[in-house]
């Protein structure tokens, strides 16, 4: 697959790019002559590896390996995921901050009333856990697959945001 080099659209080895206009490599001449083979274009950054690897690289590292994405990658479907890994990994913050705060109440409340229910919160600690392990590795699968999956709250802001 060919891609834009100034907007990062999907050419399709058009001469020009069907999505901004650019002119893509060297074109052949108009008199129809013999001109010399044009160099090949040099691809930037990681536009080199497919897209579908950077798709899945985004979350290996969480929010970090999303930003580097976000920042270098000019394709749609690269930005896309690393938008989003950078939004599943504040998620994960939010719910965590959320997780703490329910636990002290919980706690609190339960020395007050000297009925122990404490406790309770210390067996929603894995569940969250084990529920965002899951998330990550779906969203890497999802990834590798090409696929544009979007996660229910964050998948629409991240693709208005990024503009894929």
């Amino acid at each position: 697959m060919a891609f834009c080099g100034s907007c990062g659209a999907d050419t399709a080895g058009s001469a020009f790019c069907p999505k901004c206009g650019a002119a893509q490599g060297a074109a052949a001449p108009a008199g129809g002559g013999s001109a010399p083979a044009a160099a090949p274009v040099a691809v930037a950054g990681t536009e080199a590896m497919a897209e579908n690897i950077a798709g899945l690289l985004c979350y290996v590292f969480g929010w970090l390996s999303g930003l580097i994405f976000l920042l270098i990658d000019k394709r749609p479907f690269v930005r896309f995921h690393g938008a989003q890994s950078i939004a599943l990994n504040i998620g994960f913050i939010v719910v965590w901050i959320g997780y703490l705060i329910f636990s002290f109440i919980i706690t609190a409340i339960s020395v007050a009333i000297h009925i122990p229910i404490g406790f309770l919160s210390f067996f929603l600690m894995p569940v969250i856990g084990l529920a965002f392990l899951g998330t990550w590795i779906f969203m890497m699968i999802k990834a590798y697959g090409h696929e544009k999956y979007k996660l229910p709250i964050i998948g629409n802001m991240v693709e208005k945001m990024v503009g894929a």
